[in-house]
């Protein structure tokens, strides 16, 4: 009966930071994120670094951007009634160096308030579009992100070209991708996940490899890494807020399978399929036979794909490496 009643009592309740960007309508950053989390029973609080119309694809935009003192304000409001304590912070994208630094403060104070905390950051730079990188930030970005962000981060979900940037080496090969991880664990962050790359994939062309490692240090101080493989089908549209949604199923699928980065990985990647493949759809069949789906009928079947989210049926598998 022990087991039995040690499994009825309710987890201990999650609580997670998000700051990220907010849109009106659509799924992009808090909005991509905060649904996901919920399903998987996490409390979400959210400061919105931005409020958008829309994400900034479309061809039209209006919104109010939130700067570092506004942001400093609301954390002060939650230390005043002493609710400042989490288990995890969520980031994504960020246009402002002085917004950027003010998150690694109160990250920094997060940690001392609760010493297990744990930061995921998605240090979202730019991407590369056939072969050649470009940065989507301002450049000065870059410097925050690798000598004050990502030594404070427990987990990043960089894509190839910011690993590239963060860690200033390129990757051509697989073994030059494991150790741009081994660099980015010497940095600070006990988990890495290279989120999409232009790796040429054992299945073929047709399926993107993402790669992840874990390194935990044990009992005895030795060093232990796991690394993985994932290759996913490609799907051939542009959707945006991807990242932030995969950010935030890793966060809850690494919570509830805190030694297996395999199993992670292959539940949050799975979710995405189901998520992009409902989304494709929809929006082809809104769009009509031979158009172009657009921005709007682009947006992420988020709430549809409840099912999915919760209980991924795994599609993808990852490989040990």
């Amino acid at each position: 009966a022990g087991g039995r009643a040690a499994a009825m009592e309710p987890e201990r309740e999650c609580r997670v930071l998000s700051i990220q960007s907010h849109v009106v309508r659509g799924y992009v950053g808090n909005k991509a994120a905060t649904f996901p989390l919920q399903v998987l029973g996490f409390e979400v609080d959210t400061v919105n670094s931005v409020q958008f119309s829309n994400h900034t694809g479309y061809a039209h935009w209006k919104g109010q951007v939130l700067n570092s003192d506004e942001l400093h304000e609301l954390y002060e409001g939650l230390k005043l009634n002493k609710v400042n304590r989490y288990d995890y912070v969520l980031t994504g994208y960020t246009r402002d160096t002085s917004f950027l630094a003010m998150v690694v403060d109160i990250v920094q104070e997060l940690k001392q308030q609760n010493s297990n905390l744990v930061y995921v950051c998605d240090p979202v730079m730019g991407d590369k579009w056939n072969g050649e990188g470009s940065m989507y930030v301002p450049k000065d970005l870059l410097p925050v992100y690798r000598d004050k962000v990502v030594p404070v981060a427990d987990i990043i979900t960089p894509n190839q070209f910011e690993a590239e940037l963060l860690t200033g080496r390129k990757i051509h090969t697989e073994k030059e991708a494991l150790e741009v991880m081994d660099m980015l664990h010497a940095m600070g962050p006990e988990t890495v996940v290279i989120t999409s790359s232009d790796l040429q994939a054992p299945l073929g062309n047709d399926y993107l490899i993402a790669l992840g490692s874990h390194r935990k240090t044990k009992a005895d101080g030795t060093k232990m890494t796991q690394r993985i493989r994932v290759e996913s089908p490609k799907v051939d549209a542009v959707f945006v807020g991807t990242g932030d949604l995969f950010a935030a199923m890793l966060l809850a699928w690494t919570h509830k399978h805190p030694n297996n980065l395999k199993v992670a990985c292959e539940k949050t990647v799975s979710a995405m399929q189901h998520v992009l493949q409902r989304t494709i759809k929809s929006a082809k069949a809104q769009a009509g036979e031979g158009n172009k789906p657009n921005s709007a009928q682009l947006e992420l079947r988020m709430v549809q794909s409840k099912k999915d989210i919760e209980n991924p049926e795994i599609i993808v598998k990852a490989t040990v490496l």
